[in-house]
């Protein structure tokens, strides 16, 4: 009876990661051995609060629930007591797990995944110093509107120096 019941809780968690793996923007696999409690609940609140997930599965659930999704190649990275971080965002997850493994040496990247690309651990610090997709849109944004108000100030300008050629003519001609 208890077989059957953790039978059917592993094929519960297999699913789960399954869809998760199938719908990230991006996957960090990583080492974490010798955290503590505290700092993986730091590490997990940092996550959080940048919209990315950590969570500890157990290695041959994770290969099982990769097989089937786009990231599929990444299986072999699954050894040893492994953390694997997620995120819609392509680099959030990135961004957090690379700043945390530089302030805390336990937390060791191993590799990961962008989409259908599958990363090693330096692919993925350099995806970690890419910007974030909500500071590529502020910078759009401001891209956009610098034209709209350079051409206001252009169009504005010669009603201005007309204006001011009048204002001299007719105080030239006052005096």
């Amino acid at each position: 009876m208890e077989s059957k019941v953790e039978k059917a809780k592993k094929a519960e968690v297999v699913e789960d990661l399954n869809q998760v793996f199938s719908k990230a923007g991006s996957v960090v696999v990583a080492h974490y051995s010798g955290m503590t409690v505290a700092q993986m609940s730091d590490l997990r609140a940092r996550m959080r609060a940048q919209g990315a997930s950590f969570r500890v599965a157990k290695n041959r659930l994770a290969v099982r629930a990769l097989k089937g999704t786009p990231i599929e190649g990444i299986a072999h990275l699954f050894k040893g007591p492994t953390g694997i971080a997620v995120s819609d965002d392509p680099v959030a997850a990135s961004k957090v797990a690379a700043a945390y493994a530089k302030d805390n040496d336990k937390l060791v990247i191993l590799g990961g995944s962008v989409g259908t690309t599958a990363l090693d651990a330096n692919g993925v610090m350099q995806l970690a110093t890419l910007p974030s997709l909500d500071e590529l849109r502020g910078k759009l944004v401001g891209l956009i509107l610098a034209p709209a108000t350079k051409i206001a100030g252009v169009v504005s300008a010669p009603a201005g120096q007309l204006a001011r050629v009048i204002g001299a003519y007719s105080q030239k001609d006052a005096a």
